[in-house]
C-alpha cells in the first residue's frame, strides 16, 4: 500500500509537469509579444493605445465593463497613443504622452533595431487633457531624468507646461526641450517623415486642441483622438479624409446611451453612430481608411465579440487595435 501511495504521488506530480509544460507551450502570442518580435525596417506608425484618457476599468466605475478588469486587468487597454518609427534615421516620435507612456515607449523603441535608446527622439502633444499630456512626469527627477527629450507642443499648450507645476520642474531641469509648433504649419523631421499640425474644435480648458497629418515616404495618416463635433470643425472631415491613407479618428463613445450617469453635453464627442452616418456616402475605398480610437471605457467597440464592434466592421470601417502597424 505504501508503494502504491507513493507511485501514485509520482504519476501525479509528473502529470502536473506534464500539463504545466503543455500550458507554457499552448499559450497563445499576445499581440504586444508579436509587436516587439520584429523590429521595423520601413517608416512605420504603430498603434500604441486605444483607450480614453481615464483608461479601462476606469477609476470608481461599477459597471459590467469594469468589474472583473479590476480583478484581472488587460495588458493591451491602454491609453490612446500612436508611435512613429522612421526608418531613414533611426529615431522614434511618440504621438500623445499617456500615463501608459513606460510601457508605450519601451515598445516602441524594440521596434527601432537599429539604436539602443531607451526613449524616443520626440514627443507630440495634441492637448493639456489628462491622458495626452501626463506621461510626460516619468520624464522627471523622480524618474528616468530625461535630458533634454524633444517636446512639440502648440503656443499656450507650451505656456501651460513652462507655468504650472510641476511640468515646469521638467523645463526647468532640462528634462524636456519644447519646441513651438504652429498651426498648419509642417516640421520636416527627415527626408521620409514630417507632422502638420492643425487645430479642431474642443474643450480647451488649458490649451489649445489638434489632430496631427503625419506624412511618411510613401503614406499619410490622420490623427484626430479628440475633437467636440465633426460640424464644429471648419474643414470637411470626408475630404480631409480623402487626402490621407489611414484616418485615426475620436470614437469615444458609441452612443449617448452608454454613459448613463454623466451629461453627455458636457463632454461632447462624436458618436460612432453619427460618424456613421456622415461618412455612408463615402466609396468603399475612403471608408476602409477610417480607423476608429480613443474608446471610452463603457464603449461596445472594446469587445470584439459585441454586435457594435460587428456593425462598424459590417460598414467597412476600421476599429484600432493596439499594437497593429501601417507602413507609411
Amino acid at each position: 500500500m505504501k508503494f502504491y501511495n507513493i507511485l501514485l504521488l509520482c504519476l501525479s506530480a509528473a502529470t502536473a509537469l506534464l500539463l504545466a509544460a503543455c500550458s507554457e507551450v499552448t499559450k497563445p502570442e499576445t499581440i504586444t509579444e508579436k509587436a516587439m518580435a520584429a523590429p521595423l525596417t520601413k517608416t512605420t506608425l504603430v498603434v500604441l493605445g486605444t483607450i480614453q484618457d481615464a483608461g479601462s476599468p476606469q477609476i470608481g466605475c461599477k459597471k459590467a465593463c469594469c468589474k472583473d478588469l479590476f480583478d484581472k486587468p488587460d495588458p493591451d487597454r491602454k491609453v490612446v497613443a500612436l508611435g512613429v518609427v522612421d526608418a531613414s534615421t533611426n529615431k522614434t516620435y511618440l504621438f500623445e504622452a499617456t500615463p501608459d507612456i513606460s510601457s508605450q515607449v519601451k515598445t516602441l523603441t524594440q521596434l527601432e533595431p537599429n539604436s539602443q535608446n531607451e526613449l524616443v527622439d520626440g514627443i507630440f502633444l495634441t492637448h493639456a487633457h489628462i491622458g495626452h499630456y501626463t506621461g510626460l512626469m516619468y520624464l522627471g527627477k523622480e524618474v528616468v531624468d530625461a535630458n533634454r527629450t524633444p517636446v512639440y507642443a502648440m503656443p499656450q499648450m507650451k505656456t501651460f507646461l513652462e507655468n504650472n507645476g510641476p511640468w515646469s520642474q521638467l523645463v526647468v531641469r532640462n528634462n524636456i526641450d519644447i519646441h513651438a509648433l504652429k498651426a498648419d504649419s509642417t516640421i520636416q523631421l527627415s527626408s521620409e517623415l514630417k507632422v502638420t499640425p492643425f487645430l479642431v474644435p474642443h474643450r480647451d480648458e488649458f490649451s489649445e486642441t489638434v489632430g496631427y497629418k503625419i506624412q511618411g515616404p510613401n503614406k499619410s495618416a490622420l490623427f484626430i483622438p479628440d475633437i467636440d463635433k465633426w460640424e464644429k470643425w471648419e474643414k470637411d472631415i470626408v475630404a480631409q479624409i480623402e487626402q490621407v491613407d489611414y484616418a485615426f479618428l475620436d470614437a469615444t463613445f458609441f452612443d449617448s446611451v452608454e454613459l448613463n450617469n454623466r451629461d453627455i453635453l458636457e463632454i461632447p464627442h462624436p458618436f460612432i453612430i453619427e460618424s456613421l452616418e456622415k461618412f455612408k456616402g463615402m466609396s468603399s475605398a475612403n471608408k476602409k481608411k477610417v480607423i476608429f480610437i480613443h474608446f471610452n471605457h463603457t464603449n461596445p467597440v472594446i469587445d470584439t465579440l459585441s454586435n457594435a464592434y460587428k456593425r462598424v466592421l459590417q460598414k467597412s470601417f476600421r476599429i484600432a487595435q493596439i499594437n497593429e502597424q501601417f507602413e507609411l
